[in-house]
C-alpha cells in the first residue's frame, strides 16, 4: 500500500480519537511533569546546533534502524555534540512511540523535540508529560485557526514551538505566531522527495529574531555549510545519523560550522512577500 500524507494524517486522527478516552489522566500527567530543559537555550551559540533525531524508519526510506535503542542513541548524540534531540513518536509510519520520548528524557539532559503529526491539544499535553521541551507544528497539515490554537496551548503548557514551513506563504503564517523556532523542510510532504536547494529562499527570509532550523536532506558537512550560508541557525538530521555505525562521530563531523546570520528584517521580508 502506497503511503501518502493523507494516510499518515488518518492514522494520527485515529490515535487522537483513542486519546480522548484518557483525557483526564493525560492532562493530570502534564500538570505534574517536571520542567523540561529550555529549547531556546539549547539552540543558542556561535555554531549551528545539531538537532539529532531518533528515527527507526520512514515512508520514503523504509527501515533505517529498526533495532535502534532510543536512550543509547541519544547518549551517543550528546557525546558527539548534539545540542538537542528530536524524537519521532509516530508508530504507524516511523516506528516510534511516546515511550521512546520518555526513554530519551530519562537518558539525557538536552532539550527534546517531540516530532509527530500534532493535530489536537491532547497530544501537546502528552508531549509535556513525556518530557518534551518543544513540539513540531506543521503548517501544511493544519488549518490556520487550528495552528493558532495549538500554538497557544503549547505556550500555555510551557512547550516551545518548532513551526515547520515549506514556502514563503507558509512562513508568513508561521511568523505571525511568534514561535521560538521555524523549521524549513526541504522534503515535499506530498511526494516525499527532498530538494535541499528549495530551502534557500525560505531560510533567508526567516526573521533574524527567530531560530531557523534546516530540516531534511542534510548528510554531510558540505550540506551543513550550504544551509549555514543561507542563514540556518540549526540543522535537524535524522536518516544520516540513524544509519551511522558510530552516531557520536557522525554528529561531531556535522558540528562546529559557524553561524552566518540573516540580514533580512521582518518588515523587509513582508515587503518582499507583498511584492510577489
Amino acid at each position: 500500500m502506497t503511503v501518502t500524507l493523507e494516510s499518515i494524517l488518518d492514522a494520527a486522527r485515529a490515535r487522537v480519537r483513542q486519546l480522548r478516552a484518557h483525557r483526564g489522566s493525560i492532562e493530570e500527567a502534564a500538570r505534574a511533569a517536571p520542567v523540561a530543559p529550555d529549547w531556546s537555550t539549547g539552540l543558542r551559540g556561535s555554531t549551528l546546533t545539531v538537532i539529532a533525531e531518533v528515527k527507526r524508519r520512514s515512508p520514503s526510506a523504509g527501515p533505517i534502524a529498526p533495532e535502534l535503542d532510543p536512550a543509547t542513541h541519544a547518549r551517543a548524540f550528546v557525546a558527539g555534540g548534539a545540542g538537542a534531540i528530536s524524537v519521532l513518536t509516530d508508530e504507524a509510519h516511523f516506528g516510534g512511540s511516546l515511550a521512546d520520548l520518555e526513554a530519551v528524557a530519562s537518558a539525557v539532559s538536552v532539550p527534546l523535540l517531540r516530532k509527530d503529526f500534532i493535530l489536537d491539544p491532547l497530544q501537546l499535553h502528552e508531549s509535556r508529560a513525556a518530557g518534551a521541551s518543544a513540539v513540531l507544528l506543521i503548517v501544511r497539515v493544519l488549518a490556520p485557526a487550528q495552528l493558532a490554537d495549538l500554538s497557544a496551548v503549547a505556550g500555555d503548557l510551557g512547550l516551545a514551538r518548532l513551526v515547520e514551513v515549506h514556502t514563503l506563504d507558509e512562513l508568513e503564517l508561521a511568523v505571525s505566531l511568534e514561535p521560538e523556532s521555524i523549521g524549513v523542510n526541504s522534503r515535499d510532504l506530498e511526494t516525499f522527495r527532498v530538494q535541499l536547494d528549495g530551502a534557500e529562499t525560505v531560510l533567508r527570509a526567516v526573521p533574524p529574531e527567530v531560530t531557523a532550523v534546516a530540516e531534511s536532506g542534510i548528510a554531510t558537512r558540505t550540506d551543513v555549510e550550504r544551509v549555514a550560508a543561507w542563514g540556518a541557525d540549526a540543522i535537524l538530521v535524522g536518516t544520516a545519523l540513524a544509519r551511522a555505525p558510530d552516531p557520536a562521530t557522525r554528529v561531531a563531523a556535522l558540528s562546529g560550522v559557524g553561524r552566518r546570520g540573516r540580514g533580512a528584517t521582518r518588515d523587509a521580508r513582508r515587503t518582499t512577500s507583498a511584492d510577489r
